[in-house]
């Protein structure tokens, strides 16, 4: 296992994952009235938190595979 790559990964996730927190917790205190709305996955803001989620995924498998 490449542990450089690993651990990038592992911070990657983790920074995506609160980044995603705090960000969904904005959108949906910006829908007071809708409480669970599918809008708050689909919004725009939150593409950039999935695609560095995405690539530490990514980074995971392939330190895992090296």
């Amino acid at each position: 296992m490449n542990w450089v790559l690993g651990f990038t990964a592992i911070a990657l996730l983790v920074f995506g994952l609160i980044g995603q927190g705090f960000e969904m917790r904005k959108i949906r205190l910006s829908y007071p009235d809708e409480e669970g709305s599918p809008k708050i996955f689909t919004d725009k803001k939150n593409f950039k938190w999935y695609a560095i989620i995405g690539v530490g995924m990514v980074c995971w498998f392939i330190a895992e595979r090296t």
